[in-house]
């Protein structure tokens, strides 16, 4: 595809547009893929169809400035992302190891952004550019907005904000923020004086520079020192977490105030589709082309993102922190035109890989009195029972599912991201649980159980295993219906705050009865700003205050993610470890409910076939020698 359809990435490529200057230096840690679903260049399309020039500079080299220079000083501002994901998640394991592929960068290279990017590139801006306005954002930027506990230094990290140096930190989705601030900039004001937008944070000197309505969080010196603070501080985070509701939270950080404003309200219908509607062109831009392309393309190429938000809110997801909790929505029109749009693709076969979002199977707010009044403070939706007030309707998602089996060229439309399957069940018609079954599922399909000890659903924000238990059994009757051989893969999770040894021999236990035998598991991944990762380091359930236990050395977490895959044999000593330690050696043995074969059985039993072959190879020698001379 032609370099003039993307936006600029060189001083030629500007050149070729007949600029001699530009707004926006729009820096990311991912490779540059002109796709709805990578933040950086759909922020960039949302500038630029306000009107200003933006270039984008992907995966510099953080080393010197030199890099940073190439594009020339823009005009307006840098804006700064680590990329899709936190550049640590990037760049490393739940076990601290670091990952060999980078499926963000060309030809999968990892390496090619550093630790803490966002950290990194907004300081050698600074350096590069003196008095250049310097904004922060993207997940990285977003989960790490308050003083953090960080897995991988073990320890309570300051704002990003006060680490980077940066004028400014958006938060969220960011799309209406990018927009006024630019307006903003672009009018003669300051960066200084641009405080009182939704979305964003900013240091000041003084605790009056709030604009809206705010509540005082423990200081980052308060968190560092005390765990409970650091409960405190992010229930209270949490808690203002609300477009609707929401005030203003401040956080001291020594003599300054780090003041993060109001969520911004979630884009309406017509704003989402609008940002759908922008010219992205879908592809890998073509200077990868020589080094390999940039495999996370292939997984977005074909698929719709038709909706945002999630009030499923997980306690170890970043979703509930980053999108908000209320959905909104695209409309039919939009994600139409959106598949209508790569059906004459070359590469696209007659399948789109997934309508989806945070929660493929959400279309709308939970309930009527969110609209009003925000998200119930302290409550889920969903976990650990459905609440009272929850519209469960499938019925839009269904319609606009059936026009997009319908469109010319679509042989089939496939439901990948998550599928919530209590609220699936919450819907009483069973109208969209048979269609799924019958039109959306490519032989598997994955739902998130996670575990089965209920006491630790609830510290995930779960439902109860029994729900999981009545979907599985409908999912077989609709499919014996239907005549599908269709099955679950469910994903399972070790070593969440709450989980003991003894609870994942529980979970081994119940897998091995129910006949699943898991191919992928995770590990606990104590990610910034979750829920999950605040009982990990503090000890607390934050909503509570109540202690909460954690594995935390390297070894119990082996042991636990081994039990999750008993049946590998490299996991058996591991396996055997646990099941002493926890005296459940009654799981040892021969019967239909054991995990794994007595050591000393099978050592003997190893030592009998050795016996035997070794005679049966003697026989075999002496028959096959020849006789000697005489």
């Amino acid at each position: 595809m032609e370099r003039d359809k993307f936006l600029p990435v060189s001083r030629e490529d500007m050149k070729a547009r007949g600029w001699d200057y530009y707004d926006f230096l729009l820096i990311t840690g991912d490779a540059y893929v002109d796709h709805p679903s990578f933040g950086t260049p759909l922020i960039g399309r949302v500038l630029e169809a306000e009107g200003y020039r933006v270039a984008i500079l992907p995966q510099p080299d953080w080393r010197s400035t030199k890099a940073f220079k190439v594009l020339g000083r823009p005009r307006l501002a840098a804006i700064v992302s680590a990329g899709n994901l936190d550049s640590m998640v990037a760049h490393y394991t739940a076990a601290k190891k670091k990952r060999s592929e980078d499926f963000y960068s060309p030809g999968k290279k990892a390496g090619l952004r550093p630790d803490r990017a966002s950290i990194v590139y907004a300081n050698r801006v600074k350096e590069a550019f003196t008095g250049l306005p310097v904004i922060i954002g993207g997940l990285e930027a977003s989960l790490r907005r308050f003083a953090h506990y960080d897995y991988w230094d073990d320890k309570v990290r300051r704002s990003a904000l006060v680490d980077s140096k940066a004028d400014l930190l958006v938060y969220g989705m960011g799309e209406e923020a990018s927009k006024e601030i630019a307006a903003r900039l672009s009018g003669g004001a300051d960066i200084s004086e641009i405080t009182d937008i939704r979305g964003t944070a900013f240091l000041a000197s003084d605790i009056s520079a709030c604009r809206f309505p705010y509540v005082e969080c423990p200081s980052c010196e308060d968190v560092r020192e005390s765990k409970r603070d650091y409960a405190v501080a992010t229930k209270i985070q949490y808690e203002e977490h609300d477009p609707v509701r929401g005030r203003a939270v401040i956080q001291r950080h020594r003599d300054k105030f780090l003041i993060v404003n109001p969520p911004a309200a979630p884009l309406s219908t017509e704003q989402l589709d609008a940002v759908a509607a922008l010219p992205f062109t879908r592809e890998v831009h073509p200077m990868y082309d020589d080094l390999g392309g940039v495999p996370a393309i292939e997984e977005v190429r074909f698929s719709v993102i038709h909706n945002r938000g999630c009030f499923g809110a997980c306690n170890f997801c970043s979703l509930a922190f980053h999108q908000g909790r209320m959905v909104t929505s695209r409309s039919h029109k939009s994600v139409l035109a959106e598949v209508e749009s790569f059906v004459g693709h070359p590469e696209f076969k007659g399948y789109v890989h997934d309508v989806g979002g945070p929660t493929a199977n959400f279309r709308r707010p939970s309930c009527k009195i969110q609209l009003k009044s925000g998200m119930c403070k302290g409550k889920n939706c969903l976990a650990p029972e459905p609440c009272k007030n929850l519209i469960a309707d499938h019925s839009d998602y269904l319609t606009l599912l059936r026009k997009l089996r319908q469109v010319k060229g679509v042989k089939k439309v496939f439901i990948r991201s998550g599928i919530r399957f209590d609220y699936l069940l919450e819907d009483k018609s069973g109208e969209f649980f048979s269609e799924l079954i019958q039109h959306h599922i490519s032989g598997q399909l994955k739902v998130a159980p996670e575990h089965c000890v209920n006491g630790v659903l609830d510290y995930m924000g779960k439902p109860r295993i029994e729900v999981f238990e009545r979907f599985a059994e409908k999912y077989r009757r609709l499919n014996e219906r239907h005549g599908k051989k269709q099955y679950i893969v469910p994903y399972l999770m070790s070593s969440h705050p709450g989980s003991t040894l003894m609870d994942a021999v529980r979970l081994a236990e119940y897998l091995n009865k129910a006949g699943i035998r898991p191919e992928q598991v995770q590990d606990f991944y104590p990610t910034p700003g979750t829920l999950s990762t605040c009982m990990y380091y503090t000890g607390l359930d934050p909503r509570t205050m109540k202690p909460v236990y954690s594995a935390k050395t390297a070894r119990e977490k082996a042991l636990q993610r081994a039990m999750l895959q008993w049946f590998l044999p490299q996991n058996r000593k591991l396996v055997l470890e646990a099941l002493i330690k926890t005296g459940r050696q009654d799981l040892i043995g021969y019967g239909k409910g054991c995990l794994i074969r007595p050591l000393r059985a099978e050592k003997a039993k190893a030592s009998k076939f050795s016996s035997q072959a070794g005679k049966r190879k003697t026989t075999k020698n002496k028959a096959n020698k020849k006789p000697r001379r005489k």
